[in-house]
């Protein structure tokens, strides 16, 4: 079985005259034929940190929140796992008006076409059992099965073949946190041209390409 780890980075707001409101939204793919690697990195990375530090991670690592050295630790260590990567990533100020307005629907069209890419580029074998479990942002039952359902559609539809969806939080899926980590890099260096922690794993990305040029 292949596993497909999903996350995004950056946010779907479009006032701009908010500070916190990114100019770039990032959605991240990372791929493993094995998901216990990945979880040994979390562990690993764990086994570093004082009781006090436990206590405050509740159980999971976010990379934004993370100090330089944990980050590139996390970030060092998964490149040299078998993994691969792929993203996209939207220039908010031209994604259409009428998208702008359905969030939720924009971010399935994204997380399609980035799936679309992976199976059209046979990126995965095309003959193994899909798991893509991706990182739960939602609370709404309904949206979530919206995801799930659009997706599955969409990749029978335009290429005949079945695929597990799973959406958990990176307590319940261990390995969503190494995709927080990349996806979280990607975006740094989009949002603010700061690739020095792209570089750290830049030989596991498979592509990193604009939605709307």
């Amino acid at each position: 079985m292949s596993h497909i780890f999903l996350d995004e980075s950056g946010d779907l707001g479009f006032n701009f005259k908010k500070k916190k409101t990114s100019k770039y939204f990032v959605i991240t793919l990372l791929f493993s034929k094995e998901k216990k690697p990945l979880e040994k990195i979390i562990k690993k990375i764990f086994k570093t940190f004082s009781k006090k530090e436990i206590k405050n991670h509740h159980g999971s690592l976010h990379c934004y929140k993370e100090l330089p050295k944990t980050r590139i630790k996390m970030l060092a260590n998964l490149a040299e796992k078998d993994v691969s990567i792929i993203a996209i990533y939207l220039n908010k100020m031209k994604v259409y008006i009428d998208l702008q307005g359905a969030k939720h629907s924009l971010y399935n069209y994204v997380a399609n076409i980035l799936l679309d890419r992976v199976y059209s580029k046979k990126l995965i074998p095309v003959d193994d059992t899909i798991n893509l479990v991706a990182s739960k942002r939602e609370t709404n039952k309904f949206l979530n099965f919206n995801f799930k359902t659009y997706l599955k559609n969409k990749i029978s539809e335009n290429h005949n073949l079945k695929i597990n969806i799973e959406i958990k939080t990176p307590i319940e899926e261990k390995a969503l946190q190494a995709v927080d980590f990349v996806s979280w890099s990607i975006f740094r260096k989009i949002e603010h041209q700061d690739d020095s922690y792209l570089n750290v794993f830049k030989n596991k990305v498979l592509e990193i390409n604009p939605l709307f040029p």
